[in-house]
């Protein structure tokens, strides 16, 4: 399983944000601790999930998906949200 960067600009106002999250959401497992980036673990590649999400926004909004690798920093969050990036992202 790999891991990807979800992240996105709705550009249209009153955006329907909760329908994107929650197709974010369905891969399982997930972290949600900056605005308008998330990131998964997924068997699917990157091409796939994008295939998957792109229903989800309008043809003017923008969609990245990116495989990040296990080699991560980080500062600033909660021991909840550190704990999570250290068990997906973190040098092992």
């Amino acid at each position: 399983m790999d891991s990807y960067m979800i992240g996105y600009d709705l550009n249209r106002p009153h955006q329907d944000y909760p329908d994107l999250w929650n197709a974010i959401k369905a891969y399982g497992t997930w972290w949600h601790n900056l605005d308008s980036t998330w990131i998964i673990i997924s068997n699917k590649t990157a091409v796939e999930i994008c295939d998957d999400l792109r229903r989800h926004v309008d043809p003017n909004d923008e969609l990245l998906v990116a495989r990040v690798t296990r080699n991560a920093a980080w500062v600033g969050f909660n021991d909840k949200a550190s704990s999570w990036l250290k068990e997906h992202l973190a040098n092992t």
